[in-house]
């Protein structure tokens, strides 16, 4: 596979437990289908229940600008913003590859700790009942999902003691 910015060939790496193709010039990186996922939850575990679904509004796809083809099925990229954020990060509809330049995985995972900081005090039921939904419909497998609902509510108890440190300790102090 060659980068389609400097025309080097991509060698092969491990990046947090799963092997991805990196441009040793431009220092970008190649995931194959669903390997953003993966070495995301693998960077932090805390964040695996937090998946961005980059293929749920294909309206948003935009053909990247500039000669950006896949490296692997050398067919046009399409670009599109990571979640809500503004991150753009460029993707292969044919293969489901994604690429990502010099140091959007970090601002990848800066966003998501924010995310994630914001969504489980602010929307904690709702994703509580989605995770729930998610452990009998997918899209990973029961144990992964069961490992994510869980997650939700260890974070939860951390970051309501966190933030309500006075009701935390009236609750602990109930009888059991």
């Amino acid at each position: 596979m060659i980068c389609f910015t400097c025309k080097e060939e991509l060698k092969k790496a491990t990046f947090y437990d799963i092997e991805v193709d990196y441009c040793p010039k431009c220092f970008g990186l190649w995931f194959e289908e669903d390997e953003l996922r993966l070495a995301k939850d693998k960077k932090d575990d805390n964040l695996k229940w937090l998946d961005i679904d980059l293929w749920k509004d294909k309206r948003r796809f935009k053909i990247a600008r500039g000669k950006k083809i896949c490296p692997e099925c050398r067919l046009p990229l399409y670009e599109v913003d990571y979640g809500d954020s503004k991150i753009k990060v460029d993707l292969c509809n044919i293969c489901k590859g994604v690429w990502l330049d010099r140091g959007e995985f970090k601002a990848i995972m800066e966003y998501l700790k924010e995310k994630a900081d914001s969504e489980i005090l602010n929307n904690y039921a709702k994703n509580l009942a989605e995770e729930t939904l998610e452990i009998f419909i997918g899209p990973e497998t029961i144990r992964s999902e069961i490992e994510d609902f869980v997650t939700i509510l260890r974070l939860f108890k951390y970051k309501f003691a966190t933030q309500h440190p006075k009701i935390s300790q009236i609750i602990s102090g109930l009888p059991k």
